[in-house]
């Protein structure tokens, strides 16, 4: 099983996560943000990833250091549990629609870290949720995770089900990069490293 567990304590956040990327989809999420909650749930289930999370942060303040610190702990979890990459697919493009929205996530397990986030959403907020967190999400995931990530959000008018589509997208997209495949001697790399 690849899987690992990650523990980070700042003044500003306390972090257990442990992220198994042969799971059945299976959440433990104590964030004290239900937003992010209800993505990473979608994220886990359509990737059939397993993923604990019990964070303590200064919500109180805003949002912001819980959830970039989360995705450090995704990233660096993912890159773990991957292991030496031997044998996997790679690369992944997966469009997901989500009722009028369509996202796209295209992945390439590269140890290259980038993020392109082609995304305008019609309103600034989910709830008390403010969307523009996704991109830190999203950056801080890429680079912890030394992946390149593209995100495109094609169209819809519904900011909820824009990024729904999105965190469906990301975890099928991880889900197939991560695959292991029979064909692949190595790793999928001229290189011979990745």
């Amino acid at each position: 099983m690849r899987r690992a567990a990650i523990e980070r304590k700042t003044n500003e956040t306390d972090i257990k996560l442990s992220f198994n990327i042969d799971g059945e989809g299976e959440t433990e999420l104590k964030t004290g943000v239900p937003f992010l909650e209800h993505m990473l749930d979608l994220f886990t289930k359509h990737g059939h990833f397993d993923l604990m999370v019990d964070a303590k942060g200064d919500i109180e303040i805003d949002y912001h250091h819980t959830v970039e610190d989360i995705a450090i702990c995704l990233g660096q979890a993912f890159r773990e549990a991957l292991g030496d990459k031997k044998g996997i697919k790679r690369y992944s493009s997966v469009f997901v629609p989500m009722d009028e929205a369509l996202g796209q996530v295209i992945v390439d397990i590269s140890n290259r870290p980038h993020l392109e986030y082609r995304a305008q959403f019609p309103s600034t907020n989910v709830g008390n949720f403010p969307v523009e967190l996704f991109h830190e999400f999203f950056w801080k995931l890429a680079l912890e995770a030394r992946i390149t990530l593209h995100i495109i959000v094609h169209y819809g008018h519904n900011t909820h089900h824009m990024i729904e589509a999105v965190f469906k997208a990301l975890g099928r997209a991880l889900d197939e990069a991560t695959a292991i495949d029979p064909r692949v001697k190595g790793v999928p790399s001229t290189k011979g490293m990745l």
